[in-house]
């Protein structure tokens, strides 16, 4: 059972959870879901939106270009559990089936699934992404962020337009 929402009822809960991480689930070849603390819930062109940025290398990037699709899923309470976050945080879905170890709730609008461990879900699809310009960052942002990391493995933001969101009820 789901329970619509507004899901700026949830800003709050929402904002507070994504930095210890939250998931970005996408089913383009296969159900997939990463733990991402970047994102920001709000409104881009008069449209609901939620964004969200996926490095390069992610095999969730190649299955949102596919599909034009994500989910956001959060835990109810802003606790995210340590052995979702354990595999869906440090596990690739090219290496394991992620949908294995989670408990998926189809989709009402953009073909993919939430997760009812995380009940909390916002259905999204792409109107706009952007590969980032490294460029244009200042220094202590790419110093912290990219000092590691090759030239290629920046991110790309996905503007989603919230297409549903609800919260996915014990039956």
């Amino acid at each position: 059972m789901k329970e619509k929402i507004n899901v700026f009822d949830y800003a709050e809960l929402i904002t507070k959870t994504l930095r210890p991480g939250i998931l970005l689930n996408s089913n383009g070849d296969k159900f997939n879901s990463m733990v991402i603390g970047w994102g920001h819930l709000g409104a881009v062109w008069g449209i609901d939106t939620f964004c969200v940025y996926v490095r390069q290398s992610r095999y969730t990037k190649a299955q949102i270009d596919k599909t034009k699709a994500f989910t956001i899923s959060v835990p109810l309470y802003g606790r995210p559990d340590p052995e979702i976050t354990e595999i869906c945080g440090r596990q690739s879905g090219r290496d394991i089936n992620k949908a294995d170890y989670l408990t998926l709730v189809e989709p009402e609008k953009n073909g993919v699934p939430g997760v009812k461990e995380y009940p909390i879900t916002i259905e999204c699809e792409v109107i706009y992404s952007q590969d980032q310009d490294l460029n244009k960052l200042p220094q202590e942002i790419k110093d912290t962020y990219y000092k590691d990391e090759t030239a290629d493995d920046f991110h790309t933001l996905y503007v989603g337009k919230i297409v549903s969101a609800y919260i996915i009820k014990e039956d």
